[in-house]
């Protein structure tokens, strides 16, 4: 156990994380379990209506241990072009069709700017604090920053390279979460447009510690409490885990995506923009294979285009055509309870 994790940064009995999971997996059963079992939890902020997600923390603050939430920093890159998202919209036309989805509508209904509720969210925060907030996407304005630690909130940055980091600790940040190219989902990297290059979360953090003195939490590719270890040692003071997380018990992981990580057809994952116009990991399908290099870096818009598609495919059972967001260490993600999960990471601490 390490004492640095627990008294610096997250006020936790074991340093690991359970990741925010946006789109439903990430449900307050799995917090409280989470936290129970002795790790930081984080609703996900991301996608949420701001009052749902004032009702989650209320909920939240009932039933959980010291718990965090993460946010979606509104993109500050220009708006995509009309003309490749429509042609990005005509591409995918016929795996629409599958599942008679009006493209058309669903293209004319895409918002031209999407701030995810950020305004609300932030105020929520400040007036119902909570321990931990992180930030996702991007620079989180300064001023933001100030008032959810002024509001007694530990403020995390997700970062990817050494410059975010020395960017996020000029904005004020208590810490970071360093995100290697291996995690699943989305990529934390402040350029969407970026490739996202393969490489260990082992390097990532040495390279971030090296270049920055705030505390960090390291996330991505973790399969089992050895990767826990040579993170911790690699200069993390906590590890996050999500990946892992997806087929237990309390999850609220779709059942075809539950399916699709225990399928053996499915061996490989790759980063893509097919599902949301910005870099995630995702098990290879054919709608990846089809789409990836076509798809446009254009995030939230491809998201909205594809939205209702993928939340049909998920409820047809439709694995080829839905976002399977998942780690490199996906083959270790197993059914049972989430605290099986915790404890097992926790075995060499």
């Amino acid at each position: 156990m390490r004492e640095t994790a627990r008294t610096t940064l997250l006020g936790t009995d074991l340093p690991l994380v359970a990741a925010p999971m946006a789109g439903g997996a990430t449900t307050l059963d799995l917090l409280a379990a989470t936290t129970d079992a002795g790790a930081l939890a984080f609703l996900a902020g991301g996608y949420q209506e701001p009052d749902a997600l004032a009702d989650q923390v209320r909920r939240a603050h009932q039933r959980a241990h010291p718990f965090g939430v993460n946010l979606f920093v509104p993109a500050t890159t220009p708006a995509p072009d009309p003309a490749a998202l429509a042609a990005y919209a005509r591409r995918i036309a016929p795996d629409a069709a599958a599942h008679d989805v009006d493209l058309d509508a669903a293209l004319a209904a895409v918002p031209a700017t999407d701030d995810d509720g950020w305004a609300a969210k932030v105020d929520l925060l400040r007036r119902d604090p909570v321990p931990v907030v992180s930030c996702t996407f991007g620079p989180p304005p300064a001023a933001d920053v100030a008032a959810l630690r002024a509001a007694g909130s530990v403020v995390l940055v997700t970062v990817t390279t050494p410059q975010e980091a020395a960017a996020a600790e000029a904005l004020g940040a208590d810490g970071l979460v360093v995100q290697g190219p291996r995690a699943g989902g989305h990529s934390g990297t402040w350029d969407p447009g970026r490739t996202v290059v393969d490489g260990t979360t082992d390097d990532a953090v040495a390279a971030v510690v090296a270049r920055s003195r705030l505390p960090v939490v390291a996330a991505g590719g973790v399969d089992g409490p050895a990767a826990v270890t040579r993170l911790l040692r690699a200069g993390a003071q906590a590890v996050a885990v999500g990946t892992l997380l997806l087929r237990t018990d309390e999850a609220g992981t779709s059942r075809t995506h539950r399916d699709a990580l225990g399928d053996p057809r499915y061996t490989t994952t790759a980063v893509t923009r097919a599902f949301t116009g910005r870099p995630a990991r995702s098990l290879r399908n054919g709608f990846l294979d089809r789409h990836d290099a076509h798809a446009p870096a254009a995030y939230p818009q491809v998201h909205h285009l594809t939205r209702e598609l993928r939340r049909r495919a998920a409820a047809a059972g439709d694995a080829d055509r839905l976002h399977l967001w998942a780690g490199t260490g996906h083959r270790s993600a197993a059914t049972g309870p989430a605290a099986d999960v915790v404890r097992a990471l926790a075995a060499d601490l």
